[in-house]
């Protein structure tokens, strides 16, 4: 499957933007996916996750109440609704998918090493 994550760009404090991931040449529906990001000189960090029916998901706290993940699974597409961005929020975000979608071990869910796909990262930067 390939995954192709747009909707990045620049936005002011506290502003708002909606990352989308485009699935094709697979069924999205079988897959759990994630959202990871990059800050620069950083490490690569988990951000959301949900399951495949979009029944369960699972935020990182720093972003909790702020940041929302969706799916629609008849577009084949997946979400990250981002709002009240912060400057700390800045990073390249990369969407994942995961075929396993055992999402409920916080270890396996934030293990960007068991998502089999990855999109190409779209970039967000936050001014103050």
């Amino acid at each position: 499957v390939q995954l192709q994550a747009s909707g990045g760009g620049l936005v002011q404090a506290g502003g708002s933007l909606r990352l989308s991931c485009a699935a094709s040449g697979g069924t999205l529906s079988s897959y759990a996916m994630g959202w990871f990001r990059q800050a620069p000189g950083k490490e690569r960090e988990f951000v959301a996750v949900i399951s495949r029916s979009g029944g369960t998901t699972f935020i990182i706290n720093s972003v909790k109440g702020r940041f929302t993940i969706s799916r629609d699974n008849a577009k084949n597409t997946v979400y990250l609704q981002m709002n009240s961005l912060k400057p700390e929020d800045t990073a390249v975000y990369y969407c994942a998918a995961d075929r396993e979608g055992n999402i409920l071990a916080k270890r396996s869910r934030e293990d960007g090493g068991r998502y089999e796909y990855w999109g190409q990262g779209t970039l967000v930067t936050v001014s103050s």
